[in-house]
């Protein structure tokens, strides 16, 4: 499945990163690397620091030490409103929808890290204006399509369904142009069929539009499925990092995962 070429640079880099919340650890000294084009997971337990890692990648966190390096940027040296920008797009474990706008509204929100035209352009109507806006419904046309969400573009979100809405939400998150796309735990809520459906559409989004994913989830039969390579976190640390076959037999995970006393039981 990796696409990497030989001699790429990793597109992500997460070099010996630590963060902490008063007396709590929430990372300590993670390190890891995504690879161009491949699917990465990032597995652990609740509580294993999965989602503050996230919040660094985004911005909303700073790192107290340690660095994260995109496209060969240093992260924490762009202001928290470019990240999108840069090309790096996210959904969240719990939704993060405008729910009394449309869904081809919401899906436009995702491209406004690339309008260009300025605010004055914007209020007179020049021509810049008007082709930034044009591409923009463009580009959010073209990701309601690839999500097969046309049928519900003028639709309420909160009116749909919940795996519906997760689909606007990566409709959206694509509408960035993301180089690099954070999957938060996108199996959360979904029903069974739902469920089957996602792994193929997390490689075709990958193969269609030349991404690069890193994947938090629950669901290890989506994580073994469609990753590439998986690295594992435990209150706040990593304890495996390889090939799914690898991770998955690795005795820190099944330890992390099951217990001690299950372990031996087994």
């Amino acid at each position: 499945m990796n696409q990497n070429k030989t001699g790429d640079k990793p597109l992500l880099q997460v070099d010996n990163v630590s963060v902490r919340f008063g007396g709590i650890v929430a990372l300590d000294g993670v390190s890891f690397d995504v690879r161009r084009g491949e699917v990465r997971g990032l597995i652990g337990p609740n509580g294993a620091g999965k989602s503050t890692l996230f919040n660094c990648l985004s911005r909303l966190y700073s790192c107290d030490e340690g660095s994260i390096h995109f496209d060969g940027q240093v992260l924490s040296d762009q202001p928290r409103h470019r990240i999108a920008a840069m090309g790096v797009g996210r959904t969240f474990q719990n939704l993060a929808l405008f729910r009394t706008m449309t869904v081809r509204d919401n899906v436009l929100v995702g491209t406004h890290a690339h309008h260009r035209a300025g605010f004055l352009r914007d209020i007179l109507r020049l021509p810049a204006a008007v082709r930034s806006e044009r591409a923009a419904l463009e580009r959010a046309e073209e990701s309601i399509e690839l999500l097969g969400l046309g049928p519900f573009a003028n639709t309420i979100v909160a009116d749909l369904p919940f795996g519906t809405q997760k689909r606007v939400e990566l409709a959206r998150a694509l509408a960035c142009e993301p180089s690099l796309l954070l999957l938060d735990e996108p199996a959360c809520g979904l029903n069974h069929e739902e469920l089957n459906g996602l792994g193929d559409l997390i490689l075709d989004i990958r193969q269609r539009l030349n991404l690069t994913v890193l994947l938090v989830e629950h669901h290890m039969g989506l994580v073994m499925g469609v990753c590439d390579r998986i690295v594992a976190l435990n209150f706040g640390k990593k304890i495996a990092d390889g090939t799914p076959t690898e991770v998955r037999q690795h005795p820190e995970v099944i330890r992390a995962y099951l217990g001690e006393e299950q372990k031996e039981a087994a």
